[in-house]
């Protein structure tokens, strides 16, 4: 496979160094692309760059997960209206624990192919290197004219946001430059690949090695384009805020929801940049979708291949039985199996009424008094007698048989929620306090 054309075709090229395509195209290339350790999980504004070295590695070259231990110490200023907290080394080291943890579900660590991913933390190399030392050695080689013309650095500094740029994070570039430079070394890294923000840091590293080493010493840059929705907001973020791969974070449910739930033109781009299906699979799904977008084809595929890969089969059916709750086929034992967040991430939008706990307790409360009186779910108990006599209330996923049927402690979900449904598709979720 030709890597270049790979993700030509996925529409994941923004900017590519001359050269670039005939140095993939006759040796098997080490590459990498940085991830900021901010927090202990990757979100899906991250998968772009992580889909990129998962097609790197299937196309036959070596993938470098750099994780930016020591510059996420600082803060890359490319994008930011404000500069970054800090964060201290103990939380930094459980941040890239867990990356790397996720990343294995992308990349192949661990098998004896000479592509084989490797995970490198630039805190390794930063760590004994002296302030004095970093300055005589590299600092001279780039010069501050330089590093001003970058746009980051411009924006920044022309007063687009008011609070200007520290000296820390104008070193940022230079930091991320040695980057490169050390892998380009110890590692015959050549390239590096990154989202089109990252143009400026990327080429001061290529220009970095040059200068140090010498023009006959040449290095490349690969980036992406920076994905937006249809409407052009900001991909992945949410109301709720970001979508995390961490499903303590963001549930498996929500995460498939999220995917389910893209618009049609986003569907039909999102797709190829975050499946590894090919392109004659991905065609006719496309053509199939136009012929009954109703169907949700794209959707729902893209939906089963994100979640697959990055929560695997089990949990994305999971999410799939807890999507038939509200709109589909479920029974009881499907609502009994989810964990609580994923109830209440299924309840979202849901009437919800709390009621005394101490109602369930002995022989417990008449359905009739609770969806009534403690909770009001129906405007009167004649109402109540009347739809549950016609087959039309269920407890749980079940149907009521009895408007007084008695209901305990022991028909909680999760120990504090209770179901109750009108008819096929009104809800309401009763809470114990």
């Amino acid at each position: 496979m030709n890597f270049v054309e790979e993700l030509r075709w996925r529409g994941m090229v923004h900017t590519m160094m001359p050269g670039t395509e005939e140095l993939l195209s006759k040796e098997m290339v080490t590459a990498y692309l940085g991830i900021d350790p901010t927090a202990d999980s990757l979100h899906i504004g991250h998968l772009c760059g992580v889909m990129m070295l998962r097609h790197f590695q299937r196309c036959g070259h070596k993938p470098l997960a750099l994780i930016g231990g020591a510059t996420g110490m600082i803060g890359d200023p490319s994008g930011k209206s404000q500069e970054r907290n800090l964060l201290n080394e103990e939380t930094l080291r459980h941040n890239v624990a867990c990356i790397k943890e996720q990343l294995a579900r992308f990349l192949d660590f661990d098998s004896d192919a000479p592509n084989k991913a490797e995970l490198v933390n630039n805190y390794d190399w930063m760590r004994e290197y002296s302030f004095l030392d970093f300055a005589r050695e590299i600092g001279k080689c780039i010069t501050v004219n330089y590093m001003m013309a970058k746009d980051s650095v411009k924006r920044r500094l022309n007063g687009e946001f008011q609070d200007g740029m520290s000296f820390t994070e104008f070193t940022y570039q230079l930091l991320q430059g040695y980057d490169f430079l050390h892998l380009y070394q110890t590692k015959n890294c050549k390239l590096q690949m990154g989202g089109s923000d990252q143009w400026g840091n990327i080429t001061t590293g290529t220009e970095l090695i040059r200068r140090k080493l010498g023009s006959e010493n040449e290095a490349f840059a690969l980036t992406c384009p920076l994905i937006t929705k249809a409407d052009g907001k900001k991909f992945g973020k949410t109301e709720q805020g970001n979508i995390w791969l961490d499903r303590n974070r963001t549930t498996p449910y929500a995460f498939y929801q999220f995917w389910l739930n893209v618009a049609d033109e986003d569907a039909e781009r999102y797709i190829k940049i975050f499946t590894s299906l090919d392109q004659e699979t991905i065609s006719s799904l496309v053509q199939e979708h136009s012929q009954d977008p109703g169907r949700r084809i794209l959707q729902k595929r893209l939906a089963e291949e994100v979640t697959v890969m990055v929560h695997g089969r089990q949990d994305y059916e999971m999410a799939v039985e807890a999507s038939n709750i509200l709109f589909g086929k479920a029974t009881k034992e499907s609502l009994t199996k989810l964990d609580e967040q994923t109830l209440l991430d299924v309840m979202n939008g849901v009437p919800q009424y709390e009621f005394d706990r101490t109602l369930l307790q002995g022989e417990g409360v008449k359905a009739v008094n609770l969806t009534t009186e403690a909770a009001p779910c129906f405007p009167s108990k004649g109402e109540m007698r009347k739809l549950t006599q016609g087959g039309g209330v269920s407890l749980n996923k079940e149907k009521l048989t009895a408007f007084d049927q008695f209901i305990t402690e022991d028909d909680l979900l999760d120990g504090k929620y209770l179901l109750v449904q009108q008819g096929k598709k009104k809800y309401f979720l009763l809470i114990a306090k």
